[in-house]
This record gives structure tokens, C-alpha cells and sequence, in this order.
């Protein structure tokens, strides 16, 4: 009987143990069982474009500026002005006056000791190298500049980032994508690229169709036959094999420029059984390539970065824009309207535009202050935001804050400065166009469609940045065994 009892009590010894064990966790378990998951981190940019703040901008008219003088911060624009290119100049003019007369408005901004407007100055480079050279001497030597803000074409920067360099001044390069501007060759700590370059717009569509889309896989890739062209067609071949390693480039093409017929082009894409077609071309050779495609019966999807022109798309009609793909550095998240400052901006901008100004600020392609717009506007506000922190127009200064500074603009995103090689590091956002009844998903507000007489902007699909990291020399000295965030 002792044994029997002996067991029993054994029995339940071991039983109370093993309970204890199962409903009674030990500390460690309890204590990750009520652990929380930590929230993920927002981001918080260095500054950010504060809409609340703006000026009122009812009296801006881009036909007669008002353009202070005497002791002012001095801006050239080096944009070309007359030549075949001018509209370029004079929309670039357009968005720099925007941001000065808004500033202005405000009183200027603290810098050298006292409070100075903003003053910008027209610098005509006629879209010649050595013009540039002559117009960006005179800017800095007798105009006292201290930026040059540009432009349109990577041989032209090139001339800018040299003249910058020589003379010590800060130049801010908005437009100009080519990858080999800020490598061990070309870099100079006065240059700063705040816009995307040729790599991440290609390996950006690439990522798009092979992670978010997957549903093409043959590609032909069309562009023009020269350095810009090239470096389009390398980053999305790129792409493809980092994020799409199963499709296919069934046809590769260079043609030159200002060319007025595509066909025997158009037929090789035909014959290819492409499925979309990846072009890096600028107007005209764009719109000529797409009118002609949809004449052609061409109708499957082609992707670049501009196809954002609404002159361009009225002509293609709703139906022959339709389906067009492009990536772009404006526009972000859904819907593009989040908070009344952001409506209001728009709404200002848009107004003044249908009712107040006049040729050539009345062409349809600066109708909204979105797409290439929006990201000059933003570009310029982060020039002056970095300018006002550092206090001062002395170079070096400037470059302290700009090397490790971020930015967060209008739409809400963040610009981030690569301390390394002065490049810009940004998500990016892709849309597939469609049409007017089918554009409320980003356009939010009344009339609800970005234009009623073409396809356009449809849902934005991001593009993290951490996927589409700029190119980075690492034969650049400050580069060296940096990672590709340039820590």
C-alpha cells in the first residue's frame, strides 16, 4: 500500500509540474508573449516644403515678373532661350519665377546677416556648349551669381559643372540624367544632382513590369543613337536582369534624331512579337514614335518618363493613349490629393494658368504643376530651403547642409542627398494611362480626371528607392566601400 501510495503521489507531483509548464509560462515566455511589435519608423526629412506657408500667389504673372535687385541671393537659370529649344528655357524660367515670387512674398529668406529676396536671372546657353561656357562665365563674373541652375542636356551640364568648379559656386543640375555626370571623372563637390538619372529610370520600369505587373515578358527597346540613348537603353536592360531575368529583349534599335519617319522601325517591332516597346525618347522624336505606332495598328504598351505631355497625348486621342506607361518623379501615392494645402496649391497654380497667363505660359504643358513641373518646382524649394539653414550664399556652407540633407515635398515624399557623389536618392512612382473616367483613383478632386481629351495618370505604383539606387562610382574616391545609400 506505502508503494501504491508512493507512486500516486509521484504521479501527481509529475502531472502538477507538466501543468505548470503548459499554463504557467516561465517570465522569458511571458514576457514575448506581451511584447508588442514595434511600429515601423516613419522617416522624418531634415526639411520639407511647408504649403501652409505659401505666399498669396494670385498677383503671379510669369509675362511680368517682379524681379528685385541690389543685394539679393542670384539665381541664373542656364536654360536655352531662343533656338528650337526656348520653350524649354521658358518654362524652367516659369517654375524658378513661381518659387521666387513666392519666397519673395514671404520676405526672403535669413542669410549673411540679414534678410535677402530672391533674384533670377535669364542665362542663354542656345543650347551650344561653348555659348554655355561664354554665359556661365558672365553669370558668375559679372552678374555675381551664386547658382547656376540647369538644364536641359548632359553635354551642356558638363560645361556648367567646369565652369561651377573653376570658380567656386554652387550648381544645381534639375534636369540633366546622364549616369557618368558625377563619376571620378566629372564630380565636383560644387555640383548637385537632384534628379533622377538613366539608371533608375530604366531598372524603375524594368522593377515595374517583372515585380508589379508581370504580365509582358518580350521587349523591344527603341532609342536615339547617341550617349543619352544608350545609357536609357543600358538601365533597363539592367533592370530586367536584376528584376525580370525570365523576359525577353526581342529587338534593339538606335535611330538618330529629329527622325520624321519610323516605319522600317515600327515593322522590326511587328515582325519581333514584342509585347511592349521600352523608349527613352524626348519630343519630338516621341510623339513622331507613338503617332506613327498607333497608325500603324501598334497598340501595345510603351513605357518612358515623359509621356506626361498633354499636347502630345491630346493628339494621340484617348484611345491611342491609353495603355502608355510612365515613370515619374512627381507624382507619388494614392490618391495624388491628401491634404487641403496640397489641393490648394494646385488649385492656385491651375487657376492662374486658365485665366491669367499669356503665350508661352499658356501652353498645355505647364496646365498643372505635376509631372515634370511638380519635381522642378520641388527641386528649386529644396535649393532654398538648404540655402536658408546654411544661413549663407558661401558655398561651402551650402554644401555642409546639402551633402546629408533630405527634403520632403509637396506630394509627401522624400529626397534624400548622397553624401558621397552629390546624387539623389528617391523612390519613384509608375502609372499605366487611362482614361478620363478611370483617373479619379489619383486625381481626387473635382473635374476628377487630370484631362477629359487624352488617357493620363492612373493608380501609382511605387517604386522603393532601396531598388533603384542611382549609380554610384566606386572608383570615386569618397565613394569608395560605400554601400549604395553612401554610408
Amino acid at each position: 500500500m506505502k508503494s501504491i501510495g508512493k507512486s500516486i503521489l509521484i504521479a501527481v507531483c509529475v502531472f502538477s509540474l507538466l501543468f505548470l509548464t503548459f499554463y504557467s509560462p516561465s517570465p522569458v515566455l511571458a514576457a514575448k508573449a506581451d511584447k508588442k511589435p514595434k511600429a515601423v519608423k516613419e522617416e522624418v526629412a531634415k526639411a520639407s516644403f511647408d504649403a501652409k506657408k505659401m505666399s498669396d500667389m494670385s498677383d503671379f504673372d510669369p509675362n511680368n515678373p517682379v524681379i528685385p535687385t541690389g543685394d539679393t541671393i542670384r539665381i541664373a537659370v542656364v536654360m536655352p532661350f531662343s533656338g528650337p529649344a526656348a520653350l524649354n528655357g521658358e518654362i524652367t524660367f516659369l517654375n524658378a519665377q513661381w518659387v521666387a515670387h513666392d519666397i519673395n512674398k514671404r520676405g526672403g529668406i535669413w542669410v549673411d546677416g540679414k534678410k535677402k529676396l530672391i533674384q533670377i536671372i535669364k542665362a542663354d546657353h542656345m543650347s551650344k556648349p561653348d555659348q554655355a561656357k561664354k554665359i556661365c562665365e558672365r553669370m558668375i563674373l559679372q552678374e555675381k551669381v551664386h547658382v547656376l541652375f540647369g538644364t536641359a542636356g548632359s553635354n551642356i551640364m558638363k560645361v556648367m559643372m567646369e565652369t561651377a568648379n573653376k570658380y567656386k559656386v554652387i550648381n544645381h543640375n534639375f534636369a540633366a540624367l546622364s549616369d557618368d555626370l558625377m563619376d571620378a571623372t566629372q564630380f565636383n563637390r560644387y555640383t548637385f544632382m537632384t534628379t533622377y538619372d538613366t539608371s533608375s529610370i530604366g531598372r524603375g520600369i524594368a522593377y515595374y513590369f517583372g515585380q508589379i505587373r508581370k504580365k509582358e515578358t518580350k521587349f523591344y527597346i527603341l532609342c536615339q543613337d547617341y550617349s543619352f540613348g544608350h545609357a536609357m537603353a543600358g538601365g533597363f536592360k539592367q533592370g530586367l536582369k536584376e528584376y525580370y531575368p525570365e523576359a525577353q529583349v526581342v529587338g534593339e534599335d538606335y535611330h538618330k534624331l529629329f527622325l520624321t519617319d519610323f516605319a522600317p522601325y515600327l515593322e522590326k517591332i511587328k515582325a519581333s512579337g514584342a509585347e511592349a516597346v521600352y523608349t527613352g525618347n524626348w519630343i519630338p522624336d516621341l510623339s513622331n514614335l507613338l503617332k506613327q505606332a498607333r497608325q500603324a495598328g501598334i497598340t501595345i504598351p510603351f513605357a518612358n518618363r515623359i509621356m506626361d505631355d498633354p499636347a502630345m497625348l491630346a493628339e494621340l486621342g484617348i484611345e491611342g493613349s491609353k495603355g502608355l506607361i510612365n515613370i515619374t518623379q512627381a507624382e507619388y501615392t494614392n490618391p495624388y490629393f491628401k491634404t487641403p494645402e496640397q489641393i490648394k496649391f494646385h488649385k492656385v497654380w491651375t487657376d492662374l494658368w486658365k485665366n491669367k497667363w499669356t503665350k508661352p505660359y499658356n501652353n498645355r504643358l505647364v496646365s498643372h504643376p505635376d509631372g515634370q513641373q511638380g519635381s522642378y518646382l520641388m527641386q528649386l524649394y529644396w535649393l532654398i530651403s538648404v540655402i536658408e539653414r546654411a544661413k549663407s550664399t558661401d558655398p561651402e556652407k551650402i554644401i555642409a547642409v546639402w551633402e546629408t540633407d533630405s527634403f520632403k515635398t509637396l506630394s509627401g515624399k522624400i529626397l534624400r542627398m548622397r553624401p558621397c557623389d552629390h546624387k539623389v536618392i528617391q523612390d519613384l512612382s509608375i502609372s499605366e494611362f487611362v482614361p478620363p473616367d478611370q483617373q479619379k483613383v489619383s486625381y481626387n478632386i473635382p473635374p476628377y480626371y487630370w484631362f477629359n481629351d487624352c488617357s493620363y495618370t492612373g493608380y501609382l505604383n511605387v517604386i522603393p528607392a532601396a531598388k533603384i539606387l542611382p549609380w554610384m562610382d566606386e572608383k570615386l574616391d569618397r565613394c569608395k566601400g560605400k554601400d549604395g545609400w553612401g554610408k
